[in-house]
C-alpha cells in the first residue's frame, strides 16, 4: 500500500499523509459498494496479502479484471 500512496502523492502533487487519506477513502467506498467476494479480495490486497508476487498496481488490475467479468462486460 505504501507504493500506491507514494504514486498518488507524486501524481497529485500532495504529501504522503494527504495521499494516504485519499487512498483510504477510495478503498472504503469500494469496499462498501463492491460485491462481497470482490470486497474481500480488496481487503486482502490492502492487508498486504494476495498470495502472489507483483506490485499493488498489478494486483489491482487483476481485481478490476475480475470485477469486469462479474459485471458482464
Amino acid at each position: 500500500m505504501d507504493e500506491l500512496i507514494k504514486k498518488v502523492a507524486e501524481r497529485a502533487g500532495i504529501d504522503a499523509t494527504q495521499a494516504e487519506q485519499a487512498v483510504n477513502a477510495v478503498f472504503e467506498q469500494l469496499q462498501e459498494r463492491l460485491p462481497e467476494p470482490i470486497a474481500s479480495q480488496l481487503k486482502g490486497l490492502l492487508d498486504g496479502g494476495g498470495g502472489e508476487g507483483g506490485d499493488m498496481a498489478d494486483k489491482l488490475k487483476g481485481l478490476a479484471g475480475g470485477l469486469g467479468g462479474m459485471l458482464g462486460r
